[in-house]
């Protein structure tokens, strides 16, 4: 299991420098997510400021853009250096699609396919100067000319992974995908009885082989050696739990332990505005499942434990990551990474 690590800043000032100490720590992939800033700008720098820390996308929404633009995008990124790049993609939820992207919603598991599909067809078209002639029921791609060609590169094998949590889009990235993205909300669980089983579907499906598709899960952390630490960081984690589980597409993460009948509450109270009673109704029981308490002493055997066999790459939650300065990262980095 390798240990990654997210962006603390989307400040393209900072980004360098972030990124170069990251590479130093031993980190094995940088990733940078779309929550509040553009996935992609923040891995340019990095990849220019870097020569071995891989660099990916956890994740990008991909329906909003087109993928001829994310083609141009990942293309470039991948050139830029030398073949770290990993695209990661993701269907975000239907409000956010509607209302925050004005984007239509249609069913997203068939449209997601579709779109790798298309994407490398069209990088297909580049390296190897065949005809792009892709026609789904979504997407069109039947025009390139050499002025809008951008050519071969060096490392044209662009992996994809998709992100899922349900066990349908689970099954999708076994089907298409390099590899998964398991949402932050998960627990040993659900990895176990739910998610690995219906990639392992879907690999089946698509006639392909287990080895060489990964498993990447943001780990929701609370770490600390006092207990002013601690009571900090639990209050935190206990809040993000709440609002993920207030969502009625993680259902099925709940009803795996018994709690489906909790989101209901959770999501009259998040109407409501009322974060604090939200955070209060996330009991000791379910922290200790869906997050890791631990000091600096314990933590690697603990994410060890919790993620052998489950996951090949693990991070801390952006909300949990300690500063790259702090002087006990450095250890910890080497215990995971070597």
């Amino acid at each position: 299991m390798r240990l990654d690590v997210g962006l603390a800043s989307a400040d393209l000032r900072a980004l360098a420098a972030y990124a170069r100490q990251a590479e130093a720590l031993g980190y094995g992939r940088l990733w940078a997510s779309e929550t509040k800033h553009d996935p992609f700008l923040p891995l340019a720098v990095a990849a220019a400021a870097t020569t071995r820390l891989g660099l990916g996308t956890a994740i990008a929404v991909a329906f909003p853009r087109s993928p001829m633009l994310v083609a141009h995008t990942a293309w470039d990124l991948q050139r830029a250096s030398g073949g770290r790049f990993v695209l990661g993609l993701g269907t975000q939820v239907k409000g956010h699609n509607e209302r925050r992207f004005s984007v239509a919603w249609e069913a997203p598991g068939p449209r997601l396919r579709e779109y790798v599909q298309a994407l490398r067809a069209i990088w297909d078209c580049w390296q190897q100067r065949t005809k792009l002639d892709f026609r789904g029921r979504h997407y069109r791609f039947d025009l390139m000319t050499p002025f809008f060609d951008p050519g071969p590169i060096e490392h044209p094998r662009i992996p994809v992974w998709t992100a899922g949590v349900n066990p349908s889009m689970c099954r999708l990235a076994g089907e298409i995908a390099d590899g998964l993205h398991v949402h932050s909300f998960h627990s040993p669980t659900y990895l176990r009885e739910v998610v690995r089983p219906a990639v392992a579907e879907g690999l089946r499906r698509a006639g392909r082989a287990p080895a060489g598709f990964g498993y990447r899960a943001a780990a929701m952390v609370i770490l600390g050696d006092t207990d002013e630490e601690v009571a900090r960081r639990t209050g935190a984690v206990r809040q993000q739990i709440a609002f993920y589980a207030s969502t009625r597409t993680y259902a099925p993460v709940l009803a795996a332990h018994g709690w489906a009948d909790l989101l209901p509450h959770l999501h009259r109270k998040s109407v409501e505005g009322d974060w604090q009673g939200m955070a209060a109704l996330i009991s000791d029981e379910m922290l200790e499942h869906f997050a890791v308490p631990a000091t600096w002493a314990s933590v690697a055997e603990k994410l060890r434990a919790r993620y052998a066999g489950l996951c090949d790459r693990v991070e801390f939650y952006p909300a949990c990551q300690p500063p790259l300065d702090d002087p006990r990262l450095a250890a910890l980095v080497r215990e995971l990474n070597g």
